[in-house]
């Protein structure tokens, strides 16, 4: 294992992100103390920490020495200050409310050592607006990663308007160092990258639920046996770029006047997104799902996450 470049890193609210963030940087060999102002929210987070470590030594993902190192890199503190010392790396995923992230960042950029570098998990919203009051702005910056972090590598960064140039490279250089795929994020816009291309998907999927053009289980499958299995390959462009043999310029070239009428096409009012409509794409997944457990759904997705990343390192396309 290489040695990290920041040692020792602190996470600051241990909800289903920032427990994943355990998992990110112990494997990595951080030593990783967390904090919570609710212990029973540390102690939850522990448990789910030591229960995702068994599991991984019974798939044979980490070896008993290996989940032992783990163990022994992450510490609990109930004091802030205390959970912040020496550390060079902070990762904040608090509650998404701005003034709760406000008042987090406030009480970080006082108690951590001047030099560290402080995140945000923040999924929506504007890291601007989180760090603007803080002296210690230009060593602010969001890190906003993809549930589960420990399990899928992407992670938007976007620096505030005076994050300084050189907390961006270390913060890219680190994420990377620990395993994650960092992406830029040039300035504010809402849902960043991930939830913003997520919302365009989810809203058409739900017109086309709710106009009865096709039912949940024909939506859902044609996204997890087709679109899906490319796009985890190659990406939306990376796909157009092998639907021609000239590329992606003979394909926007031959089918540009098609995906504009299908664009045209769309409908511009939004579908409606009320209590029963909700339910009834809840009770198309039931029965989708068979009744299956979250916990057994998510322990298989990962799974197969891991396998098809490990394809992709294994057999990378030229």
């Amino acid at each position: 294992m290489t040695e990290p470049m920041m040692k020792t890193v602190a996470l600051v609210g241990t909800g289903v992100i920032g427990r994943g963030w355990i998992q990110v940087f112990s494997r990595a060999g951080c030593h990783t103390r967390i904090y919570d102002t609710d212990a029973s929210q540390i102690e939850k987070a522990l448990a789910w920490f030591e229960e995702n470590l068994e599991q991984d030594v019974a798939d044979g993902v980490l070896s008993t020495q290996e989940a032992d190192t783990h163990r022994s890199l992450v510490s609990a503190h109930r004091d802030l200050k205390e959970a912040l010392s020496e550390a060079e790396y902070i990762q904040e995923s608090g509650t998404e409310k701005l003034e709760i992230k406000q008042a987090i960042f406030a009480e970080t950029d006082k108690a951590a050592n001047p030099s560290a570098i402080i995140a945000s998990s923040t999924s929506g919203l504007d890291m601007n607006d989180i760090a603007k009051a803080l002296p210690g702005i230009s060593r602010c910056i969001m890190a906003h990663p993809f549930n589960p972090p420990h399990i899928v590598p992407v992670v938007e960064v976007m620096p505030t308007k005076k994050t300084k140039p050189e907390v961006v490279k270390r913060t890219v250089a680190f994420l990377k160092q620990v395993g994650q795929k960092p992406v830029i994020v040039n300035f504010y816009i809402s849902g960043y990258l991930i939830n913003r291309i997520q919302a365009a998907v989810v809203r058409e999927a739900i017109h086309l639920v709710q106009s009865g053009v096709a039912d949940v289980d024909a939506v859902d499958t044609v996204m997890r046996d087709g679109l899906g299995l490319r796009w985890a390959l190659l990406g939306t462009f990376g796909v157009n770029n092998t639907n021609a043999d000239g590329g992606v310029r003979e394909y926007y070239r031959r089918f540009g006047e098609s995906y504009k009428a299908i664009m045209r096409d769309l409908d511009p009012t939004p579908p409606s997104f009320d209590t029963e409509m909700i339910e009834r794409i809840g009770q198309g997944v039931d029965t989708m799902e068979g009744g299956a457990p979250i916990s057994e759904i998510c322990r298989w997705r990962d799974r197969m996450v891991r396998k098809i990343r490990t394809l992709k390192e294994e057999d990378l396309h030229p």
